[in-house]
């Protein structure tokens, strides 16, 4: 019976540790892993032997090794499907955003139709809003050279040029990337 030769943890250690790390090794590609896994069991082995004596203690050592290192590796395989996952879902939103600029025409940008969003928008706007935004986006003047013109304050003019964003975002937002691009980059 090798449960009578085991007398402290040392022995024990001595005894199994270099072939249950080889083992453990083996599959689990890592040497800190294993070397956590095998004090772990080994720790658990010795606290067993010293309730009761076992028969087959290679057995039990290489069943727990076995099923330690099986818990690792599922664990690392939840872990690598993760990873996979938000991959995939990275490369499908990277493939969107490519397909979606190379479908960007930029003759689009000045076709009827938004053309006709854009003046339907704008004509909605009260007056000053209105004049405000198109001093602002089409004339190219600053927020003080407007502030000056229709004698407002600055802060006067921006919540104009924001109060005719919101329905211009709303009614292109089939056209979102041209409009930042036409609007908001000024």
């Amino acid at each position: 019976m090798i449960g009578t030769e085991i007398h402290n943890f040392n022995t024990l250690y001595t005894k199994f540790y270099r072939k249950s790390f080889l083992f453990t090794k083996s599959y689990v590609h890592d040497e800190c892993i294993a070397e956590d896994i095998v004090s772990d069991v080994l720790i658990k082995l010795w606290e067993i032997l010293k309730e009761k004596e076992i028969e087959h203690i290679e057995a039990l050592l290489l069943t727990t090794l076995k099923n330690k290192s099986l818990d690792h590796l599922k664990h690392e395989a939840i872990k690598t499907e993760a990873l996979h996952s938000l991959t995939d879902m990275k490369q499908r939103e990277l493939d969107i955003r490519i397909s979606t600029l190379e479908a960007c025409n930029p003759e689009d940008i000045f076709s009827t139709e938004v053309q006709q969003i854009i003046t339907t928008t704008l004509a909605r706007l009260p007056e000053q809003t209105r004049r405000v935004f198109e001093m602002s986006r089409f004339e190219n003047k600053t927020n003080k050279e407007i502030a000056e013109a229709l004698q407002l304050t600055v802060k006067g003019v921006e919540y104009h040029i924001t109060k005719a964003l919101k329905p211009l975002r709303e009614n292109l937002k089939d056209y979102l990337p041209l409009f930042y691009f036409f609007f908001f980059f000024q």
